[in-house]
């Protein structure tokens, strides 16, 4: 019996470390070659890079990005408060509702806003503009900011605040005794919306705003200056990763990626007055960032009759089975190998591969997504991988890279919440490894499991960066069809397009939801 058991541990880890090699080999490899060929071998690295066109553009591309987590972090911080420290009316409506902009690709946002200046003023130079790519990157990031400050929130143990309340008042206790505790999340936010921020690139190409994104993008497939694009990628990629590492333990640890705070002793305040400027921020930020674009979307679709959506609809139609199929096969790899991430982390808690592991992860997390289709192009682009370079292989390659290091660390916390004492009395039954893995911790992390793959199902489904660089030729994948056809299409086409993308990827959120939700019904969160 306990050879058996042993046969099924090392079995179990056997395939852990399997999976981890073939992702390091098929995901890592390629951007560590790219990232030294710029480096060591590209003659292009010094003498193209060290001018002044070129910095400047950089400097312009930092300083956007900066701008944008900095304003994503402050709303972000007000709303997280709200939301999750007071006593707003509807505050489970608003939960919810605010994260619908992460729910959609970001273009979408940009066509909405584009069409609503259109509309109203007849003129899109002023969104069409570092300006609007801001405005419209905030827009998008604050959701996430929220997330992160208010996970921070609500773990400060409510002693701290009781106790100060005692003693003095409500503004000093937010300000020195929360704000401190939350600093660290308030610097992720930071750092994490700037590395989104910095690798964006549908947003301004869309605005037809110069970025570094946009330039590297443009070098690559227009000019076909390979070397310059690789060697402007790791310049992006070496300040990417210098912020990252900066503050790689709070990252790492990444405690505000968690579905659920169990055990935790939450303070709610009562605003009283300040109820009501509490909801009068929450439903602008809601109207600002969900309902008027969907209504001016919805509008400019139909103002002409329904002609114009119709043919969006034909265009794109070819597209749906494709894209739902990628972005769920996508979702499925996201979620195994975060798993296995996650279990060997937590299993190997003091191990240094699993610790190198995860930093790969979130290696691959930081880089752009423009860059890392790049790296992929010139790994990938040669007879002995053509079985993956001409398939839809190289993309879900791009997907299970990109975001496997969320799903990881959501899995991570979820089994980290596990009380030990149900894996040590279902040792001492005897129970293996591989029944405890089925039979108790997949059970218990199943919400958890649902909520990375509809992450990784949204992501991948509006995925842009990566799948433009390196789609197969005469593939039909919708966010490439919309992108395309978009640059010289009629704004009531563009519209219903985009309209039509936003409707579809809700559309499949819920079914989703409400498909699995009798199954979780035991589980608050989901009701919350």
């Amino acid at each position: 019996m306990k050879n058996e058991l042993t046969m099924k541990y090392k079995f179990q880890l056997t395939f852990g470390k399997l999976l981890i090699a073939v992702f390091t080999l098929s995901v890592v490899l390629p951007f560590l070659y790219t990232f030294i060929s710029a480096l060591f071998f590209e003659g292009s690295f010094g003498k193209n890079l060290l001018n002044k066109v070129t910095l400047y553009l950089l400097l312009k591309s930092v300083v956007l990005s900066s701008i944008v987590a900095l304003f994503s972090t402050l709303f972000g911080a007000v709303s997280g408060f709200l939301l999750y420290k007071t006593k707003i009316a509807f505050r489970g409506v608003f939960k919810i509702a605010l994260l619908l902009p992460l729910f959609v690709s970001p273009y979408i946002l940009a066509v909405a806003w584009k069409d609503f200046f259109f509309s109203v003023f007849s003129n899109t130079s002023f969104i069409s503009s570092y300006i609007g790519v801001i405005f419209v990157l905030t827009v998008l990031f604050t959701p996430l900011s929220m997330l992160i400050v208010g996970s921070a929130l609500s773990n400060i143990n409510s002693h701290f605040e009781e106790s100060g309340l005692l003693i003095t008042s409500f503004r000093t206790v937010v300000l020195k005794i929360d704000l401190p505790l939350i600093k660290p999340a308030l610097i992720a936010s930071f750092v994490l919306v700037f590395i989104f921020s910095v690798s964006e690139f549908s947003v301004p190409a869309f605005f037809g705003v110069k970025v570094f994104t946009t330039e590297i993008f443009t070098q690559f497939s227009a000019f076909y200056n390979h070397s310059l694009a690789i060697a402007q990628s790791a310049l992006l990629v070496i300040i990417c990763l210098l912020l990252l590492f900066s503050e790689k333990k709070y990252i790492s640890d990444a405690p505000f990626f968690s579905i659920d705070g169990k055990g935790t002793s939450n303070k709610i305040y009562d605003l009283q007055n300040g109820n009501l400027f509490g909801f009068i921020y929450l439903s602008a930020l809601l109207i600002v960032s969900v309902l008027l674009p969907f209504v001016i979307l919805f509008v400019q679709s139909f103002k002409d009759g329904t002609g114009k959506f119709i043919q969006a609809f034909e265009l794109l139609a070819p597209t749906f089975a494709n894209s739902i199929l990628l972005a769920v096969a996508g979702a499925l790899l996201i979620v195994l190998i975060g798993f296995t991430a996650a279990n060997y982390s937590v299993r190997q808690t003091n191990s240094g591969k699993a610790q190198v592991f995860n930093w790969l992860l979130l290696l691959i997390f930081a880089i752009p997504s423009t860059v890392f289709g790049i790296s992929l192009i010139k790994f990938y682009n040669r007879p002995i991988f053509n079985f993956i370079y001409s398939s839809y292989a190289i993309i879900l390659i791009g997907y299970a890279g990109k975001f496997s290091f969320i799903s990881a660390k959501l899995i991570e916390n979820a089994l980290k919440q596990i009380p030990s004492s149900l894996n040590e009395v279902a040792v001492i039954e005897g129970v293996s490894p591989l029944s405890r893995l089925i039979k108790i911790f997949i059970p218990l992390i199943l919400p958890t499991l649902f909520a990375a793959f509809i992450i990784g199902f949204i992501f991948s489904l509006g995925e842009l960066g990566i799948t433009i660089m390196v789609y197969p030729p005469g593939s039909e994948i919708m966010p490439i069809k919309v992108f395309t056809i978009m640059a010289n299409a009629p704004q009531s086409l563009t519209s219903s397009m985009s309209l039509i993308v936003f409707s579809i990827t809700l559309l499949i959120i819920s079914l989703f939801f409400f498909s699995v939700k009798p199954f979780f019904k035991n589980y608050n969160y989901l009701d919350d």
